[in-house]
């Protein structure tokens, strides 16, 4: 590109129609002098503000889609001088306290002056209706904290970091952000959600923080062991984790071995010598671990045990009596491994119960319940999330927790409450979804459990794994050292449902079946489309229009979305931006993160908040966007938590959502989109789960032969543990 050839354009930022903070792409609006229209102005632009002037250098070009636009090369940004400028800029959200409709009054009275009068006069104000202390004091901080968030930028932008960090590193470090950044970039990866090792070590680099420096090698071994727990892994063997870091860091295997001793004397980081002859790891090698999570290994393991042997504090049960008492009540007559499930309930301390759908787990559930009631004993049920501790409700009429919840997480003290010195008070604890447990909650589960209490977990030990470190149920289960009852009989009112028959027969590894076409409805169907394309479309109509109609199911509420993979034309990202343009149009939008949100969208919170009480996993609706207060409210089962824009990276879209963190929940329809390009991730217990999912309906889009892929493919991504021989220890 001549930069001696490059056009120059000057104008006010009337609109941002799209900004995408991690990369600074931005689409403007742009209106010049003299012009009525105005132009389309885009390239990488930080954190830009309707009402601000723009300089720009850069060429005019055609979009095929877009029509004409100028794209910006190099550009710089001012605070503006008219009355409509400074309008729009102070209504544009930039500071907490004044939307659009205050910012018109307070321009009306200050005109030209406005922003020198905030600057050097804000007590001045209060001569604007509606203006009193609280919301000077409010305005005053933020225009402080905007300056500041200002210079950070500035800051980052000079190291190449995206605007969309700056606001996250002033949060954090306040007015010692850049002096924090200066001295050690390594800390933003560890302390702040969202930025991680690789963007740190660019600001390292550019910092001038040498490629083989022993601080660069211990954040780079700690990024590292972060990332493998992100795939599942509580533990990973040592020589393979020198391996790994040699090759992401590019540095000698001699400077990661010495700063693996020094975090590990600092006690980051666990080096154990297990010596378990069926070691996983390998005989007798040396596995590493993040120091939390080699605790909540440990203990978990330590805790299952001690509970096992305990003496029951629950009065004593008479299983022949209770399963004839149980039968009667219920009037019905119990399955033979239904009665194994009731009698290893009321002899053992521990009991594991898992099965498919439509294998009589709920009725167990609700009889061992009974029982444990009708003689006194204090029952508590849990579950993983929010909708499974729902449906647990719903099916049992006995309240159902989380067990985030159960355990009640203080927001002042950091932690929950329920733990060994204030243990749960119960004779029994029923736990449903027990697969989607990881270690860390497992750990602080068997905390607050009394030793006395008795442990029933209930799940399905097929489904995937947790999202969370490890594979417990799996790990209990395999120990051999506690009792389990495999439930494998399909009752025959299951037996109507196609749902759950191919969902048996698919965890068999044989193909699904489709009934003979006729009048009826059924429950279960494959729409065969090849072209990625097309799928999308199909699936798109298939949630709008065809599902709708023919089920009355509501389009946003009642049918999910369940996809492989994150990318592509049949991901989850870029299905959401179709699927909300197809079912919630609309003009008022905030960006955030490359996000769009609008009032209505359908949201999944993607990590833990214990201060909201919300956490991964949890869907809701947003149902109002204040530009004012720069705070969007979204109601999660049933009551309304409210998020700073700021904290909207905590949240995406969830028309569409990976079949992960659809665990644990129900819906009354889903569609699946199944296509050889998800070749690496076609496995057997995918698609189980994804169809189990479904309570009413199942459609799968895409190829046979992608299907058949996934049926056939029982091969699990392994998983680095070591609870199963603690358990069988």
């Amino acid at each position: 590109m001549d930069v001696n050839k490059l056009s120059e354009l000057q104008g006010q930022i009337e609109r941002v129609t799209y900004s995408n903070e991690e990369t600074g792409y931005c689409v403007l609006q742009v209106r010049l002098r003299g012009l009525r229209q105005t132009v389309t102005v885009v390239g990488n632009i930080q954190n830009p503000l309707p009402g601000e002037v723009i300089m720009t250098q850069g060429e005019w070009s055609n979009h095929p889609k877009y029509g004409r636009q100028f794209k910006a090369v190099f550009y710089q940004c001012t605070t503006p001088a008219t009355v409509y400028g400074i309008e729009k800029y102070l209504g544009s959200g930039l500071i907490k306290g004044i939307g659009p409709v205050m910012a018109k009054r307070i321009v009306k009275k200050f005109k030209e002056d406005t922003l020198d009068v905030i600057e050097n006069n804000i007590e001045k104000l209060t001569d604007v209706p509606g203006i009193g202390d609280k919301r000077i004091a409010m305005i005053r901080q933020a225009w402080i904290e905007q300056k500041e968030i200002r210079s950070v930028m500035i800051f980052l932008q000079s190291y190449g970091v995206s605007s969309g960090y700056a606001s996250r590193i002033y949060k954090q470090y306040g007015r010692t952000s850049i002096k924090v950044v200066q001295e050690n970039p390594y800390r933003l990866a560890m302390d702040i959600v969202g930025i991680g090792f690789v963007t740190a070590d660019k600001i390292a680099e550019k910092l001038g923080f040498a490629s083989d420096s022993e601080l660069r090698a211990e954040a780079g071994l700690i990024y590292v062991l972060h990332e493998l727990a992100d795939e599942g892994h509580v533990c990973f063997p040592y020589d393979a984790l020198v391996e790994k870091c040699r090759q992401i860091l590019d540095i000698d295997q001699a400077i990661i071995m010495k700063v693996m001793a020094s975090v590990a004397a600092r006690n980051e980081i666990v080096i154990d010598d297990f010596t378990a002859e069926d070691d996983d790891i390998g005989r007798n090698q040396k596995a590493v671990y993040l120091a939390g999570f080699y605790t909540a290994e440990t203990q978990l393991a330590a805790r299952l045990k001690a509970i096992m042997t305990a003496s029951k504090a629950s009065r004593q049960i008479d299983a022949g009596k209770a399963i004839q008492w149980a039968q009667d009540k219920f009037a019905i007559t119990f399955a033979e491994k239904q009665i194994e499930a009731i009698e290893k309930a009321a002899l053992n301390k521990v009991l594991v119960i898992t099965g498919g759908p439509g294998t009589g787990k709920t009725t167990i559930i609700n009889a061992i319940l009974r029982i444990y009631a009708a003689v006194k004993n204090r029952v508590i049920l849990a579950a993983p999330t929010g909708r499974a501790a729902k449906r647990m409700s719903e099916t049992t009429r006995h309240e159902a927790k989380t067990i985030h919840r159960l355990l009640e997480y203080s927001i002042q003290k950091r932690g929950f409450q329920r733990n060994s010195e204030y243990p749960l008070d119960c004779h029994l604890l029923i736990v449903d979804e027990a697969s989607m447990i990881d270690t860390i909650l497992m750990h602080h589960l068997l905390k607050a459990l009394p030793r006395e209490a008795t442990l029933i977990l209930v799940g399905d030990v097929n489904q995937l794994p947790s999202v969370g470190p490890g594979c417990v149920l799996k790990d209990i289960i395999d120990s051999g050292a506690f009792p389990v009852v495999e439930l494998n009989e399909i009752f025959r009112q299951a037996r109507e449902s196609s749902i759950i028959v191919n969902a048996h027969r698919i965890n068999e590894g044989m193909m699904p079946q489709l009934r003979s076409a006729d009048d009826k409805l059924d429950d279960f169907y494959v729409v065969e489309l090849e072209e990625p394309s097309k799928v999308l479309e199909m699936i798109i109509n298939l949630v709008k229009n065809r599902i709708p109609k023919r089920f009355g199911f509501d389009a946003v509420d009642d049918i999910q979305v369940l996809t492989p993979m994150h990318r592509g034309i049949v991901g989850t990202t870029h299905m959401n931006m179709e699927l909300q343009d197809a079912l919630n149009p609309g003009k008022e939008n905030v960006y955030r993160g490359g996000q769009v949100f609008r009032v209505g969208d359908k949201v999944m919170q993607i990590r833990n908040n214990y201060d909201k009480d919300v956490y991964n996993g949890d869907i809701g609706r947003i149902v109002r966007l204040d530009d004012e207060t720069q705070e969007a409210a979204i109601l999660m089962d049933n009551r309304e938590v409210l998020y700073d824009y700021s904290e909207l990276d905590e949240i995406v879209p969830a028309y569409a959502v990976s079949v992960h963190k659809a665990q644990g929940s129900e819906y009354p329809a889903v569609v699946i989109p199944v296509l050889t390009q998800h070749y690496l991730l076609l496995q057997r217990n995918l698609i189980y789960t994804a169809v189990t999912r479904g309570k009413k309906l199942v459609v799968i889009v895409g190829t046979k032969k992608a299907l058949a892929i996934a049926v056939r493919n029982n091969k699990t991504q392994r998983r680095f543990t070591r609870l199963r021989q603690r358990l069988a220890g």
